[in-house]
């Protein structure tokens, strides 16, 4: 197996509907392949399989689903993103940063801004239109974090390895 492994934060049911309502919206028909998620990692070497499954299973039974808020809308140039405030799902990170320390590449090493993507590799002024409209009527609110995924990226739609649901 080839294919880097990239693991997320997913999402609650409702949550996770909303956001991808969001993404099917506004994000490049032809681009978007994926459904609406919160990068942990961006790549991690597949030869360590058996360890990730075996930390995303350990870190999903130990801690319970971190809370989480979406406190803003974030620019990204091309595309629009909400930011995730949650200092328990950093900290669940930042365990995994620990534990796969020397497999990083450095995208992965920096602790990273949590966020969802619901528009991207658009022109500047297209996503600068979104982001205005859903500023509009933003509110900070809570967000629901069902567990921990991991997925094979094959340059297109990601081939799911696992799901841990958190139970601490």
């Amino acid at each position: 197996m080839t294919a880097p492994i990239i693991i997320t934060a997913e999402m609650g049911k409702a949550d996770q509907a909303w956001a991808n309502g969001l993404r099917r919206a506004h994000y490049p028909a032809d681009r978007n392949m994926v459904d609406a998620h919160i990068t942990l990692f961006h790549h991690l070497p597949p030869s360590h399989i058996a360890e990730v499954k075996a930390r995303l299973a350990a870190l999903a039974a130990e801690c319970p689903a971190p809370k989480a808020r979406l406190s803003e809308l974030m620019q990204l140039g091309g595309g629009v993103a909400y930011h995730v405030e949650s200092p328990e799902l950093l900290s669940i990170r930042d365990a995994l940063a620990e534990a796969f320390r020397g497999l990083l590449i450095p995208q992965d090493q920096a602790r990273p801004r949590l966020h969802i993507t619901v528009q991207n590799k658009v022109e500047p002024a297209i996503a600068k239109a979104l982001y205005d409209m859903l500023s509009s009527n933003f509110q900070p609110r809570f967000l629901s974090i069902y567990g921990l995924a991991a997925y094979y990226y094959r340059g297109g739609p990601w081939e799911q390895i696992g799901r841990w649901a958190f139970r601490g």
